[in-house]
């Protein structure tokens, strides 16, 4: 878009998660020509910014300082003022203090614009081999091992696949715990993406316990864990209509819902299929015959 950027605008801007040669030529453009850049580190963007010969003066937007700053930068996007939000890494706004702004400009109908990047969950999602048609990002599990035990056992029921972002020196700690999901549940770590030592281990939850006793952790990883399985013994007629529901929200008809359900489930399909018919279909929705 060539007008771009817009006076009043919020930019949400996706910069590398490692490799600088991510970095899009739009992104590039709108670093150059917005009037300020909000960023989590100045210095760390300050890097960035010279590498691509980008001049544009930046202000500070992070965990510690933004009930203060959202203020003031909504007042300089009402004088008209556009502005690009960025993170050290990847898209703003992805574990990060990014959607309070976000959230800010909603309220004051300032028009935001995402400018799309790299993603760590994504990425690491992509290449984890486990189901990526559902996934649930949680981001950063707690800190202490009591609470993330505890949000862990929260998380036992989920049937899609689920993604967490985790420092080196909490790793082990967190797989020791991840346990709580079952020892044979199978991960993959996705360790320094798109950087020089990336490197991608798959297996169980116990196996990754027993790689890194061996191997020291080192780098930033993205955590992808399977959903737990469904067992149909113990699902009730409602849980296995919420489970297809989930599927036709997608847009996937009734027949096919069944099939990959009854496949899922090792149950017949017409069984499925009956229970599918009992669902109202989502709007615009047509269904082919069984």
């Amino acid at each position: 878009m060539p007008s771009e950027p817009k006076p009043g605008t919020l930019y949400l801007v996706g910069t590398p998660i490692g490799n600088l040669e991510d970095m899009t030529f739009r992104a590039v453009r709108i670093l150059q020509q917005v009037d300020l850049i909000a960023a989590e580190d100045t210095r760390h963007t300050g890097k960035l910014l010279h590498h691509f010969q980008i001049n544009t003066p930046q202000i500070s937007y992070h965990e510690h300082n933004r009930q203060s700053r959202i203020a003031e930068l909504i007042r300089l996007l009402h004088q008209a003022k556009a502005i690009a939000l960025v993170s050290d890494a990847g898209m703003p706004g992805i574990s990060d203090p990014g959607y309070e702004l976000v959230k800010a400009c909603a309220e004051e109908n300032i028009t935001v614009v995402p400018i799309p990047g790299c993603n760590a969950a994504i990425a690491g999602l992509t290449v984890s081999g486990l189901p990526s048609d559902r996934f649930v990002f949680e981001g950063f599990l707690p800190a202490k091992s009591n609470a993330r035990r505890a949000y862990l056992e929260s998380l036992k029921a989920e049937t899609r696949t689920l993604i967490f972002y985790e420092a080196p020196h909490r790793l082990c700690a967190t797989l020791d715990d991840l346990q709580v999901l079952g020892a044979d549940r199978e991960i993959a770590l996705a360790r320094e993406l798109t950087k020089l030592h990336e490197e991608i281990w798959r297996g169980t939850i116990a196996e990754a316990i027993a790689h890194h006793q061996v191997k020291p952790p080192q780098g930033e990883y993205t955590v992808v864990v399977a959903g737990a399985k469904l067992e149909s013994a113990q699902l009730s007629p409602e849980t296995i209509k919420t489970e297809l529901e989930q599927l036709l929200a997608q847009g996937i008809s009734r027949s096919e819902a069944s099939r990959q359900l009854a496949k899922q489930l090792d149950l017949p399909r017409r069984q499925i299929y009956q229970l599918a018919l009992s669902l109202p279909a989502p709007e615009s929705l047509s269904e082919p015959e069984a």
